[in-house]
């Protein structure tokens, strides 16, 4: 019976500050269990034939959260060497040496998990159960600051694969070979390794006489022994192109709905290749590329076909004119061997239904340009939020609309109560769909129909004929995830035949908000969250540039010469919290002027997004330690946002000036009315709700607007609306 061995490490602090990639790799845990587990100088021998027997076992797979890069800061510290100041303590700041820290942030209230697989029997029982004991002496996990604490558990293998499947971070997996992440884990020799270098890093410093002069030398000890083992390594990917077999070798594009007949000719006809040349490992080709006889293990080696359409223009009619094939790092077959098999290979593209005659032929060619791949997301360099479906996405029997004879279309019509329980149904299996095909990032919206998402798209029951998917069970998807995530996407139980197939919606995004999810002080001033979240954007985002390189005013509103821009320059980063809502915001200035953003603050805004990506640490002073998550803003339904002739206060609006000769209440009135015509939105009628003394001299005020015709939000306006000053929210 196959076992695991599961080890779970937490952080006291939300930081790690080892060199190297993330996550942290299995040799540190190793390292770990070794210092925990000493005692003085010497380990006991229980402990010595546990972690031998742990070293000689496979890699783990390892759990862990997303972990992002904090701020670079130097450290000064002494540099061992008091000896050169005569040994005396006073003037160890002559010796201090810089030191650059750059630490990995995360999220320390989640563990991460080290997971070994091994043959259960008496034996390995007992090792096991000795390195759980271990775990709990772990003190300290990277740098001596990475104060950490573990524990073990011995569970069976469903159990592990259970636990990981409800992990709320990412998985990375151990692949024999690739050009995936390279972490060092444990092999057989590294604890020896490592007693030899602590015992030879005690005598480091040895004492030579030569005469009446004694010299002390310096020998640096050994280095201790790992192997890198290759994590989570990309697939092996060829891009082959459907061109006629004429002289001018023209593309010949397949009808996109014919995806998955298209599949199915290239897999037998390669499979059948292949088993002609290596006939004894028929039964193993058959599994790789058709699945036959594939267990649910074997999903992980299994070569995919996607077709892929012709998108990325308006006017691209979606045709297939290019296959990718993808074969896994832990395929059996050689992936030169599963490229040669497809290349070259031809395709009967049309054919006469009595004759059998061909009537056109096609060969699937090699390709030299591969710049279709990025319009799937595929090895791009900037991932995704949103994403839809290109071919239908095929859900299991449960989530199948109810069919519905064409003769009694009116008799049998759907009510919205049905429709509705369909679509939940539905999407439910997508997120189902997402797990399966490894897709673990959180959905932030789920979007179903049955018509394209694109003008020259197909319907989804068109994919149907020719296929085992009853036209009820296909579905055209869009998925919006919380964080970004990287192609290709291809979701639900025909993934294998070209369906599912997913591309990235990519647009500039206008507005950035996150969840408020825990840490928030009582009786906080908005303003003040406002500003501490623009000093750690802007933070961010001067990490991003180049080093000495200024801040541009998009992200701080101050000229280079450090003065504010001059009043009636807004075309910079406002910053609000809406706290009834437990969320912040970061809006464009385009979009706060209700105005198209200019081509250079569409490259700030890429910047920017790029730069927020993995905040959710924000420290607010008096208003707390914010633990926050990102959060979609969806337009049609947000009270920030969508349309409405009614908007009411949700912060103080002070006025950018005092009227004169008028009353407080007057005053608020004609400014609004001024600051909307600045916008170039209608003048509203206003009604002052409160009115109360400002923060820091002059007044605010409550407001309630009704426009004649429906309003876009956000609304933002005022003397403090760079910092979620004169906010409103639609009513009614």
């Amino acid at each position: 019976m196959v076992q695991a061995l599961l080890i779970s490490v937490r952080f006291l602090d939300g930081r790690f500050h080892g060199v190297g990639e993330w996550p942290p790799a299995p040799a540190r845990l190793f390292q770990a269990l070794i210092c925990g587990g000493a005692r003085g100088g010497t380990l006991p021998e229980d402990a010595r034939a546990a972690l031998a027997w742990l070293e000689r076992l496979t890699v783990p797979v390892i759990a862990a959260q997303k972990g992002t890069r904090g701020q670079r800061y130097t450290m000064f510290v002494p540099n061992n060497d008091l000896d050169s100041v005569d040994g005396d303590p006073r003037d160890i700041g002559k010796i201090r040496a810089g030191k650059l820290v750059h630490p990995w942030l995360f999220d320390a209230a989640m563990p991460f998990f080290y997971g070994w697989l091994y043959d259960a029997d008496d034996d390995q029982a007992s090792n096991a159960n000795v390195i759980c004991n271990l775990a709990g002496e772990v003190y300290q996990f990277g740098w001596g600051v990475d104060v950490a604490w573990a524990s073990g558990e011995v569970i069976d293998e469903p159990d592990l694969t259970d636990r990981l499947a409800r992990y709320q971070g990412t998985l990375f997996r151990p692949t024999a070979s690739g050009q995936g992440t390279f972490l060092d884990c444990p092999a057989i020799g590294s604890l020896a390794s490592l007693e030899a270098r602590f015992a030879a890093g005690r005598q480091r410093f040895t004492c030579q006489q030569e005469g009446k002069k004694t010299n002390v030398l310096f020998s640096q000890a050994p280095k201790a022994h790992f192997r890198s083992v290759a994590y989570d390594s990309p697939p092996s990917r060829w891009l082959f192109e459907l061109r006629s077999m004429t002289a001018d070798a023209s593309f010949a594009p397949w009808p996109q709905e014919h995806a998955a007949a298209l599949v199915v000719q290239l897999r037998d006809a390669a499979n059948q290749r292949l088993a002609d040349s290596l006939p004894d490992r028929a039964a193993l080709i058959e599994r790789v590329l058709i699945g036959r006889s594939a267990s649910e293990a074997d999903k992980g080696s299994r070569v995919r076909i996607v077709p892929l359409p012709s998108i990325g223009h308006v006017h691209a009619d979606r045709g297939i004119r290019r296959v990718l094939v993808e074969v896994p790092t832990g395929c059996e077959i050689g992936a030169e061997d599963i490229a040669w098999a497809f290349s070259g290979l031809q395709v009967s593209l049309s054919f006469d239904v009595e004759s059998g005659e061909i009537l056109e032929e096609t060969r699937l060619t090699r390709a030299l340009d591969l710049s279709m791949l990025d319009h799937f997301g595929v090895a791009s360099d900037e991932p995704n939020r949103l994403w839809r479906t290109v071919t239908p996405a095929a859900l299991p029997e449960r989530a199948a609309r109810r069919r519905i004879e064409p003769g009694s279309l009116r008799e049998e019509a759907k009510g919205g109560e049905e429709r509705l329980q369909e679509h939940g149904r539905a999407s439910t299996a997508v997120l189902q769909a997402l797990r399966h095909a490894g897709i673990r990032a959180k959905v932030a919206s789920i979007r179903l129909q049955r018509e394209p998402f694109a003008a020259k798209g197909a319907r989804a029951e068109a994919f149907s004929p020719g296929t085992r998917f009853a036209k009820e069970r296909l579905w055209h998807v869009e998925v919006q995830f919380i964080d970004p995530v990287e192609g290709p996407l291809i979701i639900g139980d025909g993934r294998y035949l070209g369906l599912g197939l997913m591309e990235p919606v990519r647009r500039a995004t206008e507005a950035f908000s996150f969840s408020i999810v825990d840490g928030l002080a009582l009786h906080v001033n908005p303003e003040e969250v406002a500003r501490a979240l623009r000093r750690a954007v802007m933070s961010r985002v001067q990490e991003r540039l180049d080093r000495g390189a200024r801040l541009p005013a998009f992200f701080c509103g101050h000229t280079p010469s450090g003065e504010p821009l001059r009043e009636g320059n807004h075309a910079h980063l406002a910053f609000a919290a809406d706290l009834r809502r437990s969320r912040l915001l970061v809006l464009a200035p385009h979009l706060i002027e209700a105005r198209a953003p200019t081509r250079q603050e569409r490259g700030y805004l890429e910047t920017l997004d790029a730069a927020l990506e993995g905040l959710t640490d924000l420290r607010a002073g008096a208003a707390g330690r914010l633990l926050l998550e990102p959060l979609p803003v969806m337009p049609d339904e947000d009270r920030l946002f969508a349309p409405s002739q009614h908007w009411e206060s949700v912060t103080d609006y002070r006025p950018t000036r005092h009227a004169k000769r008028v009353g407080p209440a007057d005053a608020l009135v004609i400014d609004v009315l001024a600051e909307m015509r600045r916008q170039g939105r209608p003048e509203p009628d206003v009604e002052v709700l409160e009115v109360r003394d400002g923060q820091r001299g002059g007044f605010a005020g409550r407001l309630r607007l009704r426009f004649k015709i429906a309003q876009a939000g956000p609304i933002l306006i005022g003397r403090s609306r760079h910092f979620g000053g004169g906010l409103f929210r639609s009513v009614g």
